[in-house]
């Protein structure tokens, strides 16, 4: 006798709304300093707005939303030393995991980045902002995934979480045709085992495209 399949958990209006909103701020779906409403959220959600309430709190505590002294909720618009500030714990963060999954990086590893960076690029040759910084994400986490070291990737999301509306500005300032080129050099420094370059081209990856948003 066959065990019927566990059935999927089902959300509470409060992760629903969570989820939704967090995978939108991180992939850039939602402009820096632009603002959210309970009502309109509710609205969207079909909800109430007391979870929405609770999920605007939950993002408001990890960096991802501000909310003002007069209620208005709005995605950040980051100074010069804050972006600075973030690409470092992503220069700090994604370096280290980089340098664990390295041992862990198998063929089958290096052909799916090599997949997802195809994809990056097509996004790219299309003008596609979101789907660019989704695939782009995508290839760092499946990266990263390698290092087993789940509290590390926690903090590294939680980073991309406060800047994905600031990766959308410099794409759209950029107007990016083409995959991040040391993208090229993290899979090459796969392939050959280089763990100095591995560090040197995740370092810079993370790093360059954030300083032209600076100035």
């Amino acid at each position: 006798m066959s065990i019927p399949p566990r059935p999927e958990p089902v959300l509470s209006a409060h992760d629903r709304i969570y989820r939704g909103l967090r995978t939108r701020i991180m992939h850039g779906d939602i402009e820096p300093g632009q603002a959210l409403t309970l009502r309109g959220l509710g609205k969207e959600f079909g909800v109430s707005m007391t979870p929405v309430r609770e999920a605007i709190n939950r993002l408001a505590a990890e960096g991802a939303l501000t909310v003002s002294s007069s209620g208005r909720i709005s995605t950040p618009e980051l100074s010069n030393e804050r972006i600075e500030e973030l690409a470092a714990l992503r220069a700090l963060i994604e370096v280290e995991l980089a340098s664990r999954a390295l041992p862990r990086a198998h063929i089958a590893l290096i052909e799916r980045l090599q997949t997802i960076n195809t994809a990056v690029g097509d996004a790219a040759a299309r003008g596609d902002a979101v789907s660019y910084i989704r695939s782009n994400l995508e290839f760092h986490r499946t990266l990263y995934l390698r290092a087993q070291a789940p509290a590390m990737l926690a903090m590294a999301e939680t980073v991309w979480l406060q800047l994905g509306p600031t990766i959308r500005s410099l794409y759209t300032r950029l107007r990016r045709k083409d995959p991040p080129q040391y993208h090229r050099l993290i899979i090459a420094a796969l392939k050959a085992g280089d763990e100095p370059g591995l560090r040197l081209a995740v370092r810079s990856d993370v790093t360059q495209g954030l300083k032209m948003l600076q100035g």
